[in-house]
């Protein structure tokens, strides 16, 4: 079954967070189970995103948290933001195209 995590957080820094990510992507190539990642700016929320991954199932999900380059993302993408990080976490039952 499909998942998706949603991180919603806020940060005066969002530029810096997306080079986080970038290296993360470069140094998971080939190891990463995460298939697509969208982020988001909160247009009723100034300095509010949310990052939309998506993963083929929970399983791969919780292997691409182990990889040892997520958590050191996590803790330098935690140090760029503004209080908690809120994590949303998804079984896809259906998808339709509008």
């Amino acid at each position: 079954m499909p998942f998706i995590q949603i991180i919603e957080f806020t940060t005066k820094k969002p530029d810096e967070i997306e080079q986080l990510v970038e290296e993360w992507r470069a140094a998971t190539e080939g190891k990463r189970t995460a298939q697509r990642g969208t982020l988001t700016e909160d247009r009723d929320r100034p300095g509010t995103y949310v990052q939309i991954v998506e993963f083929p199932s929970f399983e791969d999900a919780m292997a691409n948290s182990s990889l040892p380059e997520t958590a050191a993302l996590s803790e330098r993408m935690a140090a760029l933001c503004d209080g908690q990080t809120r994590f949303v976490n998804l079984d896809v039952r259906s998808v339709a195209e509008m």
